[in-house]
């Protein structure tokens, strides 16, 4: 699974040719959240409180992003990264 962003210790993760809807995964330590890119909705798991905010904020400057490296994974192209929170 390509990592697409990694900041503040949270790995933001996209894999290839996987199933509707377009979502990325975060990790935090040993807990992952999924997220919807198109509504930025959590659609599985959870993450501790402070680093869900920092993933949305970054997931709602970056959607756009996030919507081109979903079609580079179902196309199976290389992805490119995104830039991480500040």
């Amino acid at each position: 699974m390509p990592e697409l962003s990694r900041f503040y210790g949270i790995d933001n993760k996209i894999f290839y040719n996987d199933h509707n809807p377009p979502h990325f995964h975060a990790e935090y330590g040993s807990s992952q959240m999924v997220v919807d890119v198109n509504t930025l909705a959590v659609i599985g798991g959870r993450l501790p409180p402070r680093a869900t905010g920092l993933v949305m904020e970054w997931a709602a400057q970056h959607q756009q992003d996030l919507r081109d490296a979903w079609h580079q994974a179902r196309n199976m192209e290389p992805l490119d990264r995104i830039d991480p929170l500040p």
